[in-house]
This record gives C-alpha cells, structure tokens and sequence, in this order.
C-alpha cells in the first residue's frame, strides 16, 4: 500500500520502521517541526525525521494542519504533499498535531470497499480507557494490571473512533513507563502492519468503543514530579515509576532537588512523620509514608547521573532522621 505517515518520536519510529520493512511505499511523512533540546538547546530532528531522512522518504513539517489557524501556509502546503501523495492510508502514532476534519475527509476514512483506508491511529491503551495524550504514564500511575495497543479508526473526537485490531499484554509489578514504552512500541508496529494486510484482503471488522470504562490519559505536566510524602508509599511508587523516564519525580533534601528513579513500597509497622529518612542502607533508603515506607533505590543529584543508591550515598550524606520537604 501507499502510506502517508504521521508521528515524532521513537515510538512512532518503530511503526514506520516496521511499515517500511513489510514493503508499503512510504508516499509521505508527517512530523513535528524541529525542536530546541539539550543543554545547548540546539534544533533537534525528531527520531521519525532522523528515520525518514536517512531512507529518503518524502517529509512535512508543517507547524499546524488547521487551513484556518496560526499557519495556514503550513497547512496548505501540507494539503497538497497529502493530495500529490495519493495514499491508500494515513497511519498516526504520537503525531502531536491534532488531524483537522479536512484531513480525515480528505483520506476517505472508508474500510472495506475497495476505497482509502482514512487515518488509522495506534494508540498505547485498551480503549476506551486511557484516551488522551498520555495513555502509557497513566496506566503505570493507576496500578493497572494490564493495558495494550489499539489500532483505531480516526474520526474528529478525543480517541472516539472505531477499533480495528486490539492486544493486551500484562504490565508488570515493577515495570516503569519506560520499559512499558518500548514494549507497547513494537507491539503497536506489528499490529499496524498486520492492520494493514487485514484490510488489504478484506478481513478488518471495526467495532464501536464500548460505552462504559472511559478514562482520559491527560498530559503529563512538570509539576506533578514532586513527591507528596503524605501520600501512601504504594503510590508514590507507581508515580516514580510512571514518571521515568519523562518528568521523573523528585523530592528535596538538604537544600538539593534529586531526582528519584526507582522505588519500592513496603507497610510500615509503625505510624512514622511523612517525610522522615527511618533507615540508610546500600540496599535502599527508607522514607515514611503515609502508614507504610518507600525505598529509594535509584536516585540523581542536579548535574549529576542516576545511581543506584549504594553509589549515590558514597557522594551525598543521607543520615536516618533527616527530613525529606513534604511536597518536593
């Protein structure tokens, strides 16, 4: 098939990876315009353009798609790639621009008729929970058991469109955002794919979201890394690892904002001030919660790298009484 595809980071550069090597044409990529990044905050080419450029696919990236926004050339433009690309599909993974419904008119959102196969969109979660732009954090910050791939029709809501193919898979106890990241990436890459074939012989079957079990996965904001030591230890735990690798939560001590990795939670035989250091060892270090301890086993200072904690001790005095702030 000819695919027009839309996406920015790496988890959509291993769908299009995956498109690319099962033999559809790529006709056109569609990414987010270079960023600042780094220290230097030096322009920064997205992981799909990195891809795209390096296999001379043809590529956009237009600031916006609204024909009536900040950047009507830009969408112009980008009307035209998508006209003179004569695609069968678009495909969307983590694009970061909304699809105006010119786009979506514009692809003949269409299945099984012989017609174009409209925008496809792989999205991180088993619908209709987590819809929205963070679905992977927040599966991990809820404590859910299990989340998955969608592959789902686009139409002009929040995530609302009809599901093609579905997977779950099982997160595991200690999994963090970043491991379920990759996992969830090659899993979406496979079921495009598959997607894809299905509807090329006539197989797909969309089916409406069910109408109970909605949940918005809603962007995930810098502000919400800092510790609430108040909190019962079980989800801090799942916030620490919900948020690695991206805002990573944080808690100040001795003046210095560090940087918290990786923890455990355990219940506290004793009701303990929140916040207060109860144990220091090469193992962990041992902060009262609400009616239960985390142990933090992998932490940064400020310039500093992320080390586990036996090394990190060697280099920052953490003594059993000291007082973590209570909010970050």
């Amino acid at each position: 098939m000819r695919v027009i595809f839309a996406g920015t980071p790496e988890f959509a550069k291993v769908a299009l990876e995956r498109l690319h090597a099962s033999g559809h044409t790529i006709a056109l990529v569609l990414t987010q315009p270079d960023r600042p990044a780094g220290r230097g905050m030096k322009l920064r080419h997205s992981e799909v353009k990195e891809y795209a450029l390096a296999h001379q696919m043809p590529l956009a990236q237009p600031r916006s798609l609204k024909l009536d926004g900040k950047y009507p050339q830009d969408a112009a433009e980008a009307r035209a790639a998508i006209a003179d690309a004569q695609a069968d599909v678009m495909v969307v993974a983590a694009y970061g621009l909304i699809l105006p419904q010119w786009v979506l008119d514009d692809m003949s959102a269409t299945v099984g008729n012989g017609a174009k196969l409209g925008c496809l969109n792989i999205h991180g979660s088993l619908l209709p929970r987590w819809r929205g732009a963070a679905p992977i954090h927040r599966a991990v910050e809820a404590g859910d058991l299990q989340t998955g791939i969608t592959i789902m029709q686009m139409d002009a809501g929040l995530d609302t469109g009809d599901m093609l193919l579905v997977q779950n898979i099982d997160i595991a106890p200690e999994a963090s955002t970043g491991v379920l990241h990759d996992q969830l990436a090659e899993l979406g890459a496979q079921l495009v794919v598959q997607a894809l074939d299905w509807a090329a012989a006539g197989r797909l079957k969309p089916q409406a979201q069910p109408a109970t079990g909605v949940t918005y996965a809603h962007k995930i904001d810098k502000s919400e890394a800092a510790i609430d030591w108040r909190a019962d230890a079980q989800t801090i735990a799942r916030r620490v690892r919900a948020f690695n690798p991206f805002p990573v939560a944080t808690t100040q001590l001795r003046g210095e904002v560090l940087k918290v990795w990786a923890a455990h939670a355990e219940v506290a035989t004793q009701v303990l001030p929140c916040g207060q250091i109860v144990a220091v060892a090469h193992t962990g270090i041992a902060v009262a919660a609400m009616n239960s301890i985390v142990h933090l086993t992998e932490l940064q200072r400020p310039g500093g790298k992320r080390l586990p904690v036996a090394d990190f001790l060697r280099g920052f005095d953490v003594q059993v009484g000291m007082q973590m702030d209570l909010a970050g």
